[in-house]
């Protein structure tokens, strides 16, 4: 076998296991579906209120269930089957999007709705996103583990790429005859449908490998089992909070319908470039990781791409133009996809298969609070501010908060290559390490 066909092998190796290729395959269909919709329901409201904070409010709706079920939610993944959890979770999700086609339909112009659906959507992906992380372990080899993280980036960012295009396509396509009443939102809620059914078959053919879960009773020790784990552990506690901070203050995903029409003035179809554009980078670089996996110093390398997120990100704020814009945010997705993995590699690696589902929800948690949160905090800054400075402030915030974690979390910045063992062995010492209280 040649070098070049060693290396291909390789950069695939995650792909031996048949679980895995109907996971994978499972969540591209998947995001393809749900960020499709997200064009359709920023768009929808925009063109109903026409103000900056009601696009906020959208993500708020989509993370407060985090806040409320996150940690529960990752007591049952260590509870009961993963793969259960996560088919009802779709199947909730799938029967909240028939209810935004049938709003768009009906053509009321009650936002309220909107957001009432969108809580229940985000209680479908409070529960799955825990069982979702912590069941990666489960379809592959150890071997293969960094490979199949970074290949789960990949078909995020192919399904982030091609979701939002799909979405600003099917949005403007120009319907006529009996076809012209799904016109606009609708055909994208019919869009998502499919693709969250498609998801469902394809999740049901996974066979999960290892040990059952065990039965813990609930109890308050349990639920909270998660934060207690990462309080002591700063090396995962840093790279989790790195994330929270950096992406909520630097995130402007939501004020993009605002940049697209009023600044750039591109409409829909622009609107579904620039949510395109990050996965664009984004792809890109995890394409590069398959074959070039990071080795060595990976702490350093992502406190490094998330300075570069901060500063990208006041480029985009900055741009009149929409092809800077979208090159600002191509560096934007780039820099954010090496702290993906190497988040996602320590979050699973240095964490017991025991703990991954409640550790996994504290993830979550924070994640969606960087996102769907930081999408509010960005809608109610851009009302104060304005949008252009919002995300000026934001990216200038950003930036500030990776210095001062390169200071606060030093085992974070001293992670040197990305296995279990290493990993593990570093979490034991710096606990070890620390004052007895």
């Amino acid at each position: 076998m040649s070098d070049s066909s060693q290396r291909l092998g390789s950069a695939a190796s995650a792909f031996r296991s048949r679980n895995f290729r109907f996971y994978q395959s499972a969540r591209l269909v998947g995001i393809l579906g749900a960020e499709a919709q997200t064009i359709a329901v920023a768009w929808q409201v925009y063109q109903i209120t026409h103000r900056a904070i009601d696009l906020g409010y959208t993500g708020l709706a989509l993370f407060l269930p985090g806040i409320f079920f996150a940690l529960f939610a990752g007591h049952v993944a260590d509870r009961y089957d993963r793969r259960n959890i996560i088919r009802i979770c779709y199947i909730l999700q799938a029967v909240c999007t028939a209810a935004l086609l049938w709003v768009a339909l009906s053509g009321t112009r009650n936002v309220l709705y909107i957001y009432g659906i969108l809580f229940l959507i985000g209680t479908g992906r409070a529960f799955s996103g825990p069982a979702s992380s912590a069941l990666v372990p489960q379809l592959v080899p150890r071997d293969d583990f960094f490979n199949a993280v970074t290949w789960g980036a990949t078909f995020f960012q192919i399904a982030n790429v091609a979701g939002p295009a799909l979405g600003g396509i099917l949005f403007t396509l120009p319907l006529s005859g009996s076809l012209a009443f799904l016109r606009g939102a609708p055909l994208v809620y019919c869009f998502t449908i499919a693709g969250l059914t498609a998801f469902v078959i394809l999740i049901s053919m996974v066979k999960p490998q290892g040990a059952p879960a065990r039965r813990e009773n609930v109890s308050l020790k349990t639920v909270l089992a998660g934060l207690h784990y990462l309080w002591y552990k700063k090396l995962l506690l840093g790279s989790i909070s790195l994330d929270l901070f950096a992406v909520l203050l630097g995130g402007a995903v939501s004020l993009m319908p605002i940049f697209a029409q009023e600044i750039l003035h591109a409409g829909p179809a622009g609107l579904g470039m620039l949510r395109a554009a990050p996965s664009v980078g984004a792809l890109t670089v995890s394409l590069l990781l398959t074959v070039k996996p990071i080795r060595h110093d990976a702490g350093k390398k992502m406190l490094t791409c998330v300075g570069i997120y901060g500063v990208a990100t006041i480029l985009f704020g900055l741009s009149k133009s929409l092809w800077l814009s979208l090159a600002a945010l191509a560096i934007v997705g780039a820099s954010d996809m090496v702290s993906v993995v190497v988040r996602s590699s320590l979050l699973q690696m240095a964490t017991p298969p025991e703990m991954r589902g409640r550790v996994s929800a504290v993830n979550w948690l924070f994640l969606g609070a960087s996102n769907e949160f930081g999408e509010f905090e960005s809608g109610l800054t851009a009302q104060w501010l304005g949008a252009v400075r919002a995300v000026v402030v934001g990216g200038i915030l950003s930036v500030t908060v990776t210095a001062l974690w390169s200071i606060l979390f030093k085992p974070l910045r001293d992670v040197d290559q990305l296995s279990s063992e290493t990993l593990l062995s570093a979490n034991e010492m710096q606990t070890a390490a620390e004052p007895v209280e």
